[in-house]
């Protein structure tokens, strides 16, 4: 498995990140021009509707599948996060600190981990800027 860096951290999945979102969106508008094009026609609207509905459904089921896996997976990295800097400290996270930062954090070795979480509060860092500021790479394989 190649080393991740911030370069390559990010996970992609082809068919699901392009070709499924990118069809799913030309099925949609294909349903839409269907279904105008059967108004007036009452053996077809039915079947028309119908397709842009589940169409419509398919789509939305995509985003909230993600939008969900995404949301349970940032619960387990903050509280991964929490007790990393609990182990180190004897204390909590600074509540100041933003989701998109403690993210970021995860991918900071021990060594920097500190320095970089008190300077994410006290600058305000953005998670790029974090992620460009670690020296020492702690990949994250699992993240879907």
């Amino acid at each position: 498995m190649e080393t991740q860096n911030y370069a390559n951290h990010r996970g992609y999945v082809p068919l699901y990140h392009r070709i499924l979102r990118y069809l799913l969106v030309l099925t949609f508008i294909g349903s839409l021009v269907n279904l105008y094009l059967s108004f007036g026609d009452h053996e077809r609207i039915y079947n028309a509707s119908l397709i842009t509905v589940l169409t419509f459904c398919a789509m939305t089921q995509v985003w909230y599948t993600r939008e969900l896996a995404t949301k349970v997976q940032d619960r387990a990295i903050r509280a991964e996060e929490n007790l990393r800097h609990f182990v180190m400290t004897g204390k909590l996270l600074d509540p100041n600190l933003k989701m998109g930062q403690i993210i970021a954090l995860r991918f900071a070795s021990d060594e920097e981990y500190l320095t970089l979480a008190k300077r994410a509060v006290q600058e305000n860092l953005s998670r790029e800027d974090i992620k460009k500021a670690i020296k020492n790479w702690r990949a994250d394989y699992h993240r879907a």
